[in-house]
């Protein structure tokens, strides 16, 4: 079988990047966020016109990790000006998300995400490559300690009563 294939994505992808954000939401707070939370969240913050919002941005770039026998997402990655409670300027970019489906994670994709990432908003200009995670997420904290990346702030993540407080890790570019 041959393994997942990242390509940029765009508003044509929208309902594949839906239908892996929310996969890959569930799979990662099931057991923290109730269901009828987790719909709303979904709803809201992962739906297609959510994707298609991004991809319209010029300021956003969307990357896609697929099946190249099926075409079925695996994993995405979506990057974005800044918005998070620290303080940014023009030379900030966010890694707003980055999610893959488990059976996907420890084999190189997510490096590879981020590597495509990195090395877009280096082509952009950017100076500093942020990402929030959940601070209960040792996996994902590690990994990006490894790629390179410092703590650089905190802030709180709410989706209906389940509040969440997050790292905001930070990478010079």
């Amino acid at each position: 079988m041959t393994g997942p294939v990242i390509r940029r994505a765009g508003p044509e992808d929208a309902a594949a990047l839906a239908m892996i954000g929310a996969a890959t939401f569930l799979e990662s707070y099931a057991h923290m966020i109730r269901l009828a939370d987790m719909l709303q969240h979904v709803a809201a913050k992962s739906g297609a016109e959510a994707y298609r919002a991004f991809a319209a941005d010029a300021g956003c770039a969307l990357w896609i990790a697929e099946l190249p026998s099926t075409a079925a997402p695996v994993g995405y990655a979506v990057l974005t000006p800044p918005d998070l409670p620290i303080d940014t300027d023009d030379g900030d970019i966010e890694l707003r998300r980055i999610y893959l489906l488990s059976k996907w994670q420890g084999g190189g994709l997510g490096r590879r995400l981020i590597e495509a990432s990195v090395a877009h908003a280096r082509a952009a200009g950017k100076r500093r490559f942020l990402i929030g995670v959940y601070s209960g997420n040792d996996g994902a904290i590690g990994f990006y300690r490894r790629m390179g990346c410092d703590l650089v702030g905190r802030r709180r993540f709410q989706v209906g009563d389940a509040v969440f407080d997050d790292l905001i890790f930070g990478m010079e570019l």
